[in-house]
């Protein structure tokens, strides 16, 4: 058995544009903040350590005000503009026509990461998609992709499995639950280092087939 696991946002999909909308919504509105560019929300989002409330909000903690605010914008938002890269769908297409399991981890809310799936008709290419609502430990810890590995009975002695992710996170995360994993620099983190980076998904296939 074969299983890749992916990241969502910045390696399967873009959607830095909804995302900065909804977080700029929060700041207009419960901070009268001045809005913050894309390039600065995702590049925050992507750091290894980093104070997002302090970043965004210019909280010390996430307020519950905050969260339930930009949820409810972000809900109709998420579907707004996000994309495919360039060669994701082809290159599922033949992962799938290959017999590889394929699966989702990503930081979200598995509601939108649901929701957004749906609306790329990507959805059901995928046997698990797991946010960080369904796991006591969001990445870097490995809690999702081991529910992940669990459900498809995993074996390191006779499987294998990937994870392709875009940033240091979803590589300490593979680490920690003993599997291999890509660095994809076509999404929200051009820049990355890892011993193994892929610039096009298409260069998956030459390692998972």
């Amino acid at each position: 058995m074969k299983i890749v696991v992916f990241d969502m946002d910045g390696t399967l999909l873009d959607s830095k544009q909804d995302i900065t909308l909804s977080i700029n919504h929060v700041r207009a509105v419960n901070y009268n903040l001045p809005p913050l560019s894309e390039s600065f929300v995702v590049e925050s989002i992507n750091a290894e350590v980093r104070n997002l409330p302090k970043l965004f909000y210019e909280t010390e903690e996430y307020q519950e005000v905050d969260r339930e605010l930009f949820e409810l914008h972000y809900e109709k938002q998420c579907v707004q503009n996000p994309y495919l890269y360039d060669g994701i769908l082809e290159t599922l297409e033949k992962l799938l026509a290959g017999g590889v399991k394929l699966s989702v981890a990503t930081n979200a809310p598995t509601k939108f990461a649901q929701r957004m799936l749906i609306h790329l008709e990507v959805y059901d290419m995928f046997d698990v998609v797991i946010g960080a609502d369904r796991v006591k430990l969001s990445k870097p810890d490995p809690e999702m992709l081991n529910e992940i590995l669990t459900h498809y009975g995993f074996d390191k002695k006779s499987h294998n499995a990937w994870m392709v992710g875009d940033n240091s996170k979803d590589m300490l995360c593979a680490k920690s639950a003993g599997i291999d994993s890509l660095f994809a620099t076509w999404g929200f983190s051009p820049n990355g280092e890892h011993e193994r980076l892929i610039h096009m998904p298409r260069e998956i296939l030459d390692i998972v087939l």
